[in-house]
């Protein structure tokens, strides 16, 4: 796969690492200026691209999209016009209109288009998965869990997230709270139907673009949800819990059984029943295929979210040779969830229940 990235942050440099690993050649890189676009070309051995107009030119075969949230329409229709497959970093973009347009797009063109929710390619993530679809759990009776990060807890802390004329009308649940819905969706088979939700914004002004301002995005939110088959859920996402990093955790209760995953700590779960609970290992003699086959590392060697993104790309770029992976989160799950993040937005603006609309 020859591959172009737009976007050379630190998501940027994650997307390289794993083009490389999966055997692609990089051969251009836009940064956020000119002259930043040719330092990290001169870095990473490639061209730089200083206008979108050069994809044409230079045909790539694939697109990463690591470039900031307002960017993203305008650079994934660059690349499709281009005839490029593209990978786009969530949120597909602000607003469920966008992202509709960019799925429909993506579908006319027939363009594998995909967007990193790389949890999803935890093996143990796969085998709770795998047992959810052999019945094991029987009916859900609850499911809750948090995504904690304390990246932003300091007051100096700051990001182009930080501004919504950047990153769009949510910060930390479209950022994070995106990846946690999800991945309960894709575990469980369950889909959000309805949200209440309430933000909070914890410190009131940051640094922004050269200046303290006041801060219009969120730091933390909670949200109550039903879904379409009347189970109730809850998820809590913040950036500013000290001393969590990624924790991204759930709990799924069933009829039967429940599992614990915790992103920290992602080489076991907790699988408990009315008469036992039990601590499942990576690697164990009785895992799904999926669990193998997302198992690139031998037990004992922990592998974590490199991997999980490794594994994602690689099975976007097998899907582009026209081989079959199971899971991969494409621009269809992209919209799903831009339909969740602005039915949390509209809910935390009224504080009313709120339905999702279903993809159009």
């Amino acid at each position: 796969m020859n591959v172009v990235i737009l976007g050379t942050g630190m998501i940027g440099e994650v997307h390289r690492r794993a083009a490389v690993l999966a055997g692609a050649r990089i051969i251009g890189a836009m940064a956020s200026t000119p002259r930043r676009s040719a330092e990290v070309a001169l870095r990473w051995g490639t061209e730089p691209v200083r206008s979108l107009d050069q994809l044409a030119r230079l045909a790539p075969d694939v697109v990463h999209v690591c470039s900031p949230n307002s960017l993203h329409a305008e650079h994934v229709e660059a690349a499709l016009d281009a005839g490029a497959h593209v990978i786009c970093e969530k949120p597909l973009a602000v607003g469920r209109s966008l992202t509709e347009r960019l799925a429909r797009l993506a579908e006319e063109r027939g363009k594998v288009a995909t967007v990193p929710f790389v949890y999803r390619f935890h093996p143990l993530v796969r085998e709770i998965r795998a047992r959810v679809v052999a019945g094991e759990f029987g009916r859900w009776q609850l499911l809750h869990g948090s995504y904690l990060q304390d990246w932003l807890l300091s007051p100096e802390a700051t990001s182009w997230r930080v501004d919504s004329a950047a990153g769009g009308p949510s910060r930390a649940f479209a950022d994070i709270g995106s990846h946690w819905c999800d991945l309960m969706e894709f575990v469980t088979g369950e889909r959000i139907a309805t949200v209440l939700a309430a933000m909070t914004t914890t410190v009131p002004e940051r640094p922004i673009r050269g200046s303290v301002r006041a801060v219009d995005t969120e730091d933390a939110a909670t949200v109550l949800f039903t879904t379409h088959s009347g189970v109730l859920g809850s998820v809590t996402v913040s950036q500013v819990s000290a001393g969590r990093k990624n924790r991204l955790w759930f709990e799924f209760d069933g009829q039967h059984r429940s599992a614990v995953f915790d992103q920290e700590n992602p080489e076991t779960v907790w699988l408990g029943s009315e008469a036992s609970a039990e601590v499942l290992a990576r690697g164990a003699d009785s895992a799904s295929a999926e669990h193998r086959r997302l198992s690139t590392l031998p037990p004992g060697h922990p592998q974590g979210y490199a991997q999980c993104f490794d594994n994602f790309v690689a099975d976007t770029y097998a899907t582009i040779r026209g081989e079959k992976r199971d899971g991969l989160p494409t621009f269809a799950d992209g919209n799903r969830s831009a339909h969740i993040v602005d039915a949390v937005v509209e809910s935390a603006r009224t504080g009313q229940w709120t339905p999702v609309r279903e993809e159009s």
